[in-house]
């Protein structure tokens, strides 16, 4: 088992602030870092750097650990997903807050509401869908509000992002389901289901959505609202396995591109309302 299992396996609870040098310090808050002498090189190269507050963690012990991104950071939405690399855990003692006004800044640094999350293996035929769609989908032009990921099957990596309690997920997958090759379905996951639904943990490079939800539902995530636009595919491959998008699925992939940017204008307008498990929306533009 890996730290990354490890980490999962841990009982984490997130905090709500923290209180430093008499100080209430928030997610979102902007900070200067001042690690402990006799750290290492990057403890070095991060002192006295301004960073945001990504998430207030407290770890079965009690102990309270401050996840910060660093704000000079070209990668930081990296960090935001809680890619290793760009996200670092300090002890409250080496935070240091900043004064009210140099607060002004951390509006611009709040989580989009909306993720969108291609996933799927590229070989194994139409399962690559999703990850063909989000690629696209990264170099369109979107609202600030929503952040596109391309995740393949890296299912760990999804279970973190989606503890950060956005509003909406929009997962993007094949989705066998009987229906001819090609057809492009949105579907609404009811996520108290999800909750209450039994699941194995996952592989950490294995991708199956329903048990993802279902793990980071059992880490109290907030899963809130979870969508699925889906693809009913033609070939998953077979034994031997299959690079490439068979020919309707392919079609299907500007499909789905507009079906995502439709679904994102209507929630970001208040127009999309909730429904059922498995209940299929009107796609308004077919």
């Amino acid at each position: 088992m890996n730290q990354w299992e490890w980490n999962l396996l841990e009982d984490k609870a997130q905090a709500d602030h923290v209180v430093i040098e008499g100080i209430e310090v928030r997610t979102g808050d902007r900070v200067r870092l001042r690690p402990k002498d006799g750290g290492d090189i990057l403890d070095i190269a991060l002192r006295g750097q301004i960073a945001i507050v990504e998430s207030i963690e407290q770890d079965y012990e009690g102990q309270q650990h401050i996840c910060v991104v660093v704000e000079a950071d070209p990668g930081r939405d990296l960090g935001m997903m809680r890619q290793p690399g760009h996200r670092f855990f300090f002890n409250p003692s080496e935070i240091e807050p900043l004064p009210e006004e140099e607060q002004v800044e951390k509006t611009n640094v709040l989580k989009p509401s909306i993720l969108i999350a291609g996933i799927g293996n590229i070989f194994l035929g139409d399962d690559g869908f999703g990850v063909e769609v989000a690629r696209r989908l990264i170099s369109c032009t979107l609202p600030e509000a929503v952040r596109v990921v391309d995740f393949g099957i890296r299912g760990l990596d999804l279970v973190y992002a989606l503890q950060d309690g956005h509003e909406t997920t929009i997962l993007i997958d094949a989705y066998p389901h009987g229906q001819t090759p090609g057809t492009v379905s949105v579907v609404e996951l009811d996520a108290n289901e999800i909750s209450d639904s039994p699941g194995n943990f996952i592989e950490p490079h294995s991708m199956h959505p329903m048990n993802v939800l279902r793990m980071a539902s059992a880490m109290h995530g907030q899963l809130k609202r979870v969508l699925l636009i889906g693809c009913e595919p033609a070939s998953l491959g077979g034994d031997e396995g299959h690079m490439g998008l068979s020919e309707p699925v392919e079609v299907a992939v500007e499909e789905a591109i507009k079906t995502t940017k439709s679904l994102v204008k209507r929630i970001l307008d208040g127009k999309l309302a909730s429904g059922k498990q498995q209940r299929r929306l009107r796609q308004e533009e077919n």
